[in-house]
């Protein structure tokens, strides 16, 4: 049985201690933070009015959030125009908060899903951000992971992986970058994304060999003084680029070409004393998108060290209490999403994210015995630090790739099943995924949202 480890909320009356102190000499800066810690103290003191009248206060709006992902999904506002390049990215949006808060969609609605990603697969490889555009490197991610999250054979075959390693080989230098797209910019998102959806789609060890030769190399140029990693060597370390440059080290097993405790430092210092969330960087506001970006940079971080001086972890080093309670109290809209912080319209990108760090921050420790601040019932479904999808989804899609590196081995050994005669690759790998489905049981490959 799970054991909810209960964290109490903060004593708000020693928390003002924390609040910014400019030293009488005012800037546009210190404005700023000081107005930031206005709106989130109006938070904590609307907490302390009602939490004795309004049980509800504590706790996540799970149904409005349902409703909120469950419309967007169906229909994006006129507003997310802007984000007609980014379709696949609303999409894991939407699906990776909904499986946090233990919600799952028809099966319908993702098979619907599956066939608009499909659309957007590129005849070259990769993803675009919608039908008819061009392949690039963060949809494709967005996309991999969505249809890995659904987890049905339709939805792995709407991968195809022979096509999406022709398109991560295009896209890469000669010294380990990666370009967002063809002749595109270079920076370390490039690199995380191509590792993250070459490692989850098990893409075959010489095929990764030659992929990522001297991207950890390059990825560690990025790391700045602060400790953080910058989007390209010599920028400014950001929260968002660090968990890239980290998580893409992670995954290829090269966390050692890094600093790591100026990273961990680095990352510690993000989160703000009073507001108890994280900023992305030195001298910058609180962001609720951050306490996954910063959030899992802590316990991924702390991993590598761990194992590299044969160390369990044992304590996550930063305050997950009281990043709950910053999302908690000040980054729900009561109807329905979440936002960067109070005063900000809701949006998918944050409701995503904030939960996400979340999730992470409860479970950074164990998954058995999570840190739930408040009432148990804030408990949410766990999600994977590294790829961040559910740790069902990764199990299941790279062991369905396993089976397909076996059949393809085997294709080539034997020479013997009917795949054999197919010249073209893209035919080939959906040959070969037609042969698994049969020879394996669909539930053994389907994953469940909730």
């Amino acid at each position: 049985m799970d054991i909810n480890i209960g964290i109490e909320f903060r004593d708000y009356t020693l928390l003002k201690n924390f609040k910014y102190d400019d030293e009488r000499v005012s800037t546009v800066t210190s404005r700023e933070q000081q107005k930031t810690e206005n709106s989130i103290e109006k938070c904590f003191d609307r907490y302390q009015q009602l939490k004795f009248l309004d049980p509800k206060i504590a706790k996540f709006h799970r149904e409005e959030h349902q409703r909120f992902l469950e419309s967007m999904l169906h229909r994006l506002p006129g507003n997310y125009e802007c984000l007609d390049s980014s379709r696949p990215w609303c999409i894991y949006w939407i699906l990776q908060a909904g499986h946090v808060l233990n919600f799952t969609f028809a099966p319908q609605t993702l098979d619907a899903v599956v066939q608009f990603l499909t659309k957007c697969r590129h005849p070259e490889g990769g993803f675009a951000g919608g039908p008819d555009q061009y392949p690039h490197l963060a949809p494709t991610y967005a996309a991999v992971n969505s249809l890995a999250m659904i987890g049905t054979p339709s939805a792995y075959r709407a991968i195809n992986r022979d096509s999406l390693e022709r398109f991560l080989f295009k896209v890469r230098e000669p010294d380990g970058a990666f370009r967002m797209h063809v002749d595109g910019e270079i920076d370390i998102r490039g690199a995380y994304c191509a590792v993250s959806v070459a490692k989850l789609t098990n893409m075959p060890e010489q095929a990764l060999k030659k992929l990522f030769d001297k991207t950890g190399d390059w990825i560690a140029t990025c790391q700045t003084y602060e400790g953080g990693f910058s989007g390209t060597p010599d920028l400014e370390a950001h929260g968002g680029y660090t968990f890239c440059g980290i998580a893409a080290l992670a995954l290829l097993n090269e966390g050692y070409k890094c600093d790591q405790q100026q990273l961990l430092k680095w990352t510690l210092q993000r989160q703000m004393s009073y507001e108890g969330g994280f900023q992305g960087r030195t001298n910058k506001l609180v962001d609720g998108c951050y306490s996954f970006w910063v959030g899992a940079t802590i316990p991924i971080t702390q991993a590598i060290i761990s194992n590299e001086n044969n160390h369990k972890l044992v304590k996550t080093l930063f305050d997950v209490g009281a990043l709950q309670e910053y999302i908690l109290l000040c980054c729900q809209k009561p109807n329905g999403g979440l936002i960067d912080k109070p005063g900000k319209p809701q949006d998918l990108y944050h409701t995503c994210y904030t939960l996400t760090g979340v999730a992470i921050a409860q479970h950074a420790e164990s998954a058995l015995h999570p840190s739930v601040l408040g009432d148990p019932i804030n408990e949410l479904l766990p999600t994977h630090p590294l790829f961040n999808v559910p740790p069902q989804a990764v199990a299941q899609t790279t062991q369905y790739y396993e089976q397909l590196n076996q059949l393809y081995a085997a294709n080539i050994k034997g020479n013997n099943i009917s795949s054999e005669n197919v010249s073209d690759n893209e035919d080939k790998e959906e040959a070969e995924a037609m042969t698994i489905e049969d020879e394996t049981n669909p539930s053994s490959v389907s994953s469940d949202n909730s």
